[in-house]
């Protein structure tokens, strides 16, 4: 994974963004990223750098894996977190944000694939995530539905 820091993204991609990962990751930027791409409005709260840190610390999270593509202007356009299950040997996705300003560019498919390969070098056999048509240009399959059951009394 540090072999991609600071590494210039590939072809289709707008020259100046950046793939950072792992310990060079700003908790107040990837903070800031999720709070644009997931569409909050408002001032972003002062204490987002703590927030981008628990998402990266997570459950089965590795900060390593954590990934973000760096805009020419220094902010993060696009951010993932993911998390790996070596005993069942699949990484998984959460969170994924683009900043709205960023979208349609190819950035979170390129920070996704090259996240997925670093958890394909640690064992994993394949990648879950949401279910939303951006997965489907990727390769991804529905693999899985879930139902939630509720009984109140």
């Amino acid at each position: 994974v540090g072999a991609d820091i600071g590494r210039k993204i590939g072809a289709g991609i707008s020259a100046g963004f950046t793939l950072v990962t792992g310990d060079d990751i700003d908790p107040v930027k990837l903070g800031t990223c999720y709070w644009h791409g997931f569409g909050h409005e408002g001032e972003v709260p002062a204490d987002i750098g703590d927030q981008g840190q628990k998402m990266a610390i997570a459950p089965h999270g590795n900060p390593e894996l954590t990934t973000a593509v760096q805009a020419p202007n220094g902010e993060y356009a696009c951010a993932l977190g993911m998390w790996v299950d070596e005993r069942n040997r699949f990484a998984y996705l959460e969170p994924l944000a683009t900043v709205p300003q960023y979208r349609r560019r190819g950035l979170a498919a390129h920070a996704l694939i090259e996240a997925m390969k670093a958890t394909k070098a640690m064992g994993a056999e394949r990648c879950d995530g949401g279910a939303d048509p951006f997965y489907d240009t990727l390769g991804f399959k529905t693999h899985l539905h879930r139902e939630k059951w509720e009984r109140t009394w």
